[in-house]
């Protein structure tokens, strides 16, 4: 589903540039639950941003499902990920001015649907993800497990094949992070292609493979089974 070759990634500045991405090579197949792990600073929320394709800065080679993203555009490359991406952020990301349902809907506003079936999938949403009692609340209203929940609900409305999570239990206490693990869990085994950010050992522990970086380099030995 994905390959990546030679991916680098630096910054320049006054006194010479700073690499945070170096020849990286991976290849995710589709239905793989990857995890990034390393220390702070190695490279890993930089890597999930490109894959995400929220950073443009990069150089290589990067194929999604046989697309050559590196040769697209920005507007190309937003309308890949609007199709075919679901991103979960550490900090949540959700709209303090919207109710939990108009958030989980904001992934479908991009798509040419009517507003009942919008309404539809979001209900269906809300059902699958139990928290139809919530609809009507305000992110300020939800704990922060809830809130990662309605997070992760919203990341996979549109029916995503990859879902990209950046420590998405970091701000969690351990009962909320298992809650939001088993998710991505289920989701993987209903097909959906994972990459998840973290530094916890137990989280890796779900997925099926652990990629390794460290100050922006991999290296095929530093890929070890989950």
């Amino acid at each position: 589903m994905i390959e990546l070759k030679n991916i680098e990634r630096s910054y320049k500045h006054a006194v010479g540039e700073t690499w945070v991405l170096r020849r990286i090579n991976i290849t995710v197949r589709p239905g793989e639950f990857i995890t990034l792990m390393g220390p702070s600073g190695a490279g890993k929320s930089t890597l999930l941003n490109v894959l995400a394709m929220l950073d443009d800065g990069w150089r290589g080679e990067y194929w999604l499902d046989h697309e050559p993203i590196h040769v697209m555009n920005r507007k190309q490359r937003s309308e890949v990920a609007r199709r075919k991406i679901g991103m979960v952020f550490q900090s949540f990301h959700l709209l303090d001015d919207l109710t939990v349902a108009e958030n989980i809907e904001l992934p479908l506003s991009y798509k040419n649907m009517p507003r009942s079936e919008r309404q539809a999938l979001v209900a269906d949403t809300l059902d699958r993800f139990q928290i139809v009692g919530k609809k009507d609340l305000y992110p300020s209203q939800l704990s922060g497990g809830q809130q990662q929940i309605v997070g992760v609900a919203r990341a996979v409305i549109h029916k995503p094949e990859l879902l990209l999570a950046d420590e998405p239990t970091g701000n969690l206490h351990s009962a909320q992070a298992a809650e939001v693990m088993q998710l991505f869990t289920e989701l993987n085994r209903a097909g959906t292609t994972i990459v998840q950010v973290s530094h916890s050992i137990e989280n890796a522990r779900f997925g099926s493979r652990i990629i390794e970086l460290r100050d922006g380099w991999m290296t095929p030995e530093n890929e070890t089974p989950a």
